[in-house]
């Protein structure tokens, strides 16, 4: 599975289940971020994904557009060469990979687990989950460095890429140097979702696998 879809979704329903905003200086990344998570209930947007090594070659890259409900439910679907669709409808996670005809179903609590970001699935304030740090400006957006306070992740840190109250960046760097890339677009704030966007029905003749009855 496209493990990033499920991470920056994580970290989605922490900002917005935060308690409250920590105090930031006027024109910093966190106030960006404060602005972006005020209100925020639900998201739509395309998005750019690449995966560049530590030499700096692209090994993959894809693109497609993500629909986020508070707090829990998410979709996204990949597209390009090999299309896949992930849906949490708040108790399970569905992975459909269009192009094996298979489904994997998770239980979304543990594959939540499984993220470098366990800690995230009680939700609280992002700073008791996360050190934050402002990491200056690149690319003419506000960035936000944040590390897991949990010692056995399998990330070095997450950057944040916030302008104008919009996240639009998040890069995610591994221990081995690889780095994760997600630029977002056509961003839309609180939209009215159909709730169907988060339900999935494993197509007739499918194999589905994992966690089902």
């Amino acid at each position: 599975m496209k493990r990033f879809a499920l991470l920056f979704c994580v970290i989605f329903a922490t900002v917005l289940t935060a308690e409250e905003p920590a105090l930031a200086p006027p024109g910093s990344a966190r106030e960006q971020l404060n602005l972006f998570s005020a209100g925020l209930e639900t998201l739509h947007a395309q998005f750019e994904q690449q995966v560049i090594s530590s030499d700096g070659s692209v090994q993959d890259s894809s693109s497609g557009q993500v629909w986020l409900s508070r707090p829990q439910r998410f979709r996204w679907e990949y597209g390009g060469e090999f299309p896949e669709w992930v849906v949490a409808d708040g108790t399970r996670v569905w992975i459909y990979d269009i192009t094996l005809e298979q489904v994997t179903v998770r239980d979304q609590s543990v594959a939540a687990a499984d993220s470098p970001l366990t800690l995230l699935t009680d939700p609280g304030r992002l700073d008791e989950q996360f050190e934050v740090r402002e990491a200056g400006e690149a690319w003419d957006l506000q960035l936000l460095e944040l590390r897991a306070r949990g010692a056995e992740t399998d990330f070095e840190r997450i950057l944040l890429g916030l302008r104008d109250g919009g996240l639009e960046l998040m890069i995610m760097e591994d221990a081995f140097g690889l780095r994760t890339e997600l630029r977002f677009r056509e961003v839309q704030r609180n939209p009215t979702l159909d709730s169907k966007l988060f339900t999935f029905e494993p197509p007739d003749g499918v194999d589905v696998i994992g966690d089902v009855e």
